[in-house]
């Protein structure tokens, strides 16, 4: 399969964070950047793929940047996914048993190859699982993997820079 780019990861963390700031309140590309660590110009790109695939709203203005378009709840993992990496399969048949000394007429294979099968339904079951867990699930999780310093340091952050 395919690597998942790094902007999966960025563009989920930032709907996660997004999803626990107040109400009415938008974020800049810059401070989501900045909170994560990570390359602003490039945040950028896949923040306003989010924002074309309605996952987030852009807010123009001073107060301007980025908030959920939709509840956590209702944002699931494959939209992310979707939305930053498109939805082609990973797997691409090319029929290679057709090929070579032992290839016979291609209507003589009606069914797909047991490596084919295998990796579609491979896909089937990774996207479902993505299609099954929401921000929200991640919001879930943070009280778990999120050391208490780093929430805490976390949530100052975000009082400053929500005023």
């Amino acid at each position: 399969m395919r690597t998942i780019s790094e902007g999966v990861e960025w563009a989920l963390h930032c709907c996660t964070l997004l999803a626990v700031v107040p109400d009415g309140t938008a974020l800049p590309a810059s401070r989501l950047a900045e909170f994560h660590g990570v390359p602003a110009a490039y945040l950028a790109k896949h923040l306003q793929v989010l924002a074309a695939a309605g996952i987030l709203d852009s807010v123009p203005g001073r107060k301007g940047g980025y908030r959920l378009a939709h509840r956590p709840a209702d944002i699931s993992l494959l939209d992310v996914v979707e939305a930053v990496e498109g939805d082609e399969a990973a797997f691409r048949c090319t029929e290679i048993r057709q090929r070579g000394p032992a290839a016979l007429a291609r209507s003589r294979y009606v069914k797909p190859c047991g490596l084919a099968s295998a990796m579609w339904a491979a896909e089937d079951a990774w996207r479902a699982e993505l299609a099954r867990r929401t921000v929200a699930d991640l919001l879930g999780g943070l009280a778990v993997d999120v050391p208490v310093d780093a929430a805490v340091k976390a949530a100052a952050w975000l009082q400053e820079v929500s005023r």
